[in-house]
């Protein structure tokens, strides 16, 4: 007998009375599913989100279980298409949720994000993180952007990350700096070459957790918050994540990377 709705999401009644039927409803995608991603859908099935849209071209590998909520050994072992993991987890907490699981790139099929409420980006390079958020702004969707990184220091290693929120007439990720023409042609002059990047599921789960957060509270307000921008920073040292001190100076700022009508709104709509 399937469990009662009402009674597996009772613990989060603070939300509001509709928010069941807010969060039932929403249409949310995922790009990148192998480390930040697999956690936010995680938690996002777990508090009652009812359709997915998934995205991941690459199989399961060994080297991903480190890091892969819901990657077995078995999966390793088959090749498991990531974004078929992923349907299953979300599956197994929310039966009812509706999960379109692409096994593609997501710019081969970048129509399916035009009537999502929100996308998440856990993809690792700065291009493609620029492509995805361009995306988003022009189909006037918020966008939510995780980034960690491991970093040689002469003591060992750091680890750090951010989660940011981009909204449609608000700051971007050039705004915040995480964008930058340094950082972007520093990648491409390196394609192909850097290999996979460093991860950990702990760093992975915190930015994740975050990201989840901000996005609930887009639908389902628990207070009053600024929807202007978001910048949480992550500092894996001292295990604290925090807003940015680049807030103090940005809050007031008017985003000029995408203000012209002809970086945003959907070219395609039709009324």
């Amino acid at each position: 007998m399937e469990l009662n709705r009402q009674n597996r999401l009772a613990s989060q009644s603070f939300l509001g009375s509709n928010s069941e039927s807010i969060l039932a409803q929403a249409k949310i995608a995922i790009i990148g599913l192998s480390g930040g991603g697999s956690h936010v859908a995680l938690q996002l099935a777990h508090v009652g989100a009812g359709n997915f849209v998934v995205f991941d071209y690459d199989r399961v590998e060994a080297r991903n279980l480190n890091r892969m909520v819901g990657a077995t050994a078995r999966d390793a072992r088959l090749g498991t298409m990531k974004s078929n993991v992923i349907r299953r987890v979300i599956k197994r907490v929310n039966p009812r949720a509706k999960v379109l699981a692409i096994s593609k790139k997501w710019q081969e099929e970048a129509e399916h994000l035009r009537d999502c409420d929100v996308i998440f980006g856990c993809i690792d390079t700065f291009s493609e993180r620029q492509q995805l958020e361009a995306t988003a702004r022009r189909y006037l969707i918020p966008y939510i952007d995780m980034g960690m990184d491991v970093c040689p220091v002469a003591e060992g290693f750091t680890i750090g990350g951010q989660v940011a929120l981009s909204m449609p007439g608000g700051l971007c990720l050039r705004c915040y700096g995480i964008l930058t023409d340094e950082r972007l042609s520093r990648e491409a002059a390196q394609y192909g070459a850097a290999g996979s990047r460093p991860q950990v599921v702990w760093a992975n789960g915190v930015l994740a957790s975050t990201a989840v957060g901000i996005c609930v509270q887009l639908f389902c307000p628990w207070r009053n918050q600024q929807t202007q921008g978001i910048l949480r920073e992550y500092d894996g040292e001292s295990h604290i994540l925090s807003t940015s001190n680049k807030m103090a100076y940005l809050l007031d700022t008017q985003c000029p990377h995408f203000s012209d009508s002809s970086s945003v709104g959907d070219p395609f709509w039709k009324l």
